[in-house]
C-alpha cells in the first residue's frame, strides 16, 4: 500500500447547498487535474449491508466496483463532499490502495465548495442517487 498523507488542500464548513449541512471548501486554489484529497476507504461487509442501508449512514457510504456491488465507508472528508450534477471534482477508487482519489476537473478557487457526482465519479451521469437529495 502506497503513504496516504492528509490534505491541506480542504476543509470543513457550512455549505451553501439547500439542507446540505456541512460541506468540502478548497483551502487553496486547486488546479484542474490536481489531486486535491486521497481517502483511505473501510469496506462493509455483505452481510452488514443491510443494516447499514437503514441506517443515517446510507448518506456517507459509497457504492463502488463495477456492478456497484461494494459498499465503502470513505475516510477523511471523502464521505463529505456534497453531490452535484455540475461538480468541479471527481473521485476515483484505487482499489489496490484501499482508498479512494479526489480530483479536481475544473479550477476550483480558495473558498469554493468542492462537488462531485455520486453517480461513480461520473461526471454528467445524471442517474437517480440512492437516497433522497435536494438539488
Amino acid at each position: 500500500m502506497n503513504k496516504i498523507v492528509s490534505s491541506a488542500k480542504v476543509y470543513l464548513s457550512r455549505s451553501k447547498i439547500l439542507k446540505a449541512g456541512r460541506g468540502v471548501f478548497a483551502n487553496t486554489d486547486i488546479k484542474r487535474g490536481e489531486t486535491i484529497e486521497r481517502c483511505p476507504v473501510i469496506e462493509i461487509p455483505e452481510h452488514s449491508s443491510s443494516s447499514i442501508n437503514q441506517s443515517a449512514l446510507v448518506e456517507y457510504i459509497y457504492y463502488l466496483g463495477k456492478n456497484k456491488d461494494r459498499l465503502m465507508v470513505v475516510l477523511g472528508f471523502g464521505s463529505i463532499y456534497n453531490h452535484s450534477h455540475q461538480p468541479n471534482a471527481k473521485y476515483k477508487e484505487k482499489y489496490k490502495d484501499r482508498s479512494i482519489d479526489f480530483i479536481a476537473i475544473n479550477e476550483i478557487k480558495k473558498d469554493e465548495e468542492i462537488t462531485v457526482n455520486y453517480n461513480q465519479g461520473k461526471q454528467k451521469h445524471k442517474s437517480p442517487l440512492w437516497f433522497n437529495v435536494d438539488l
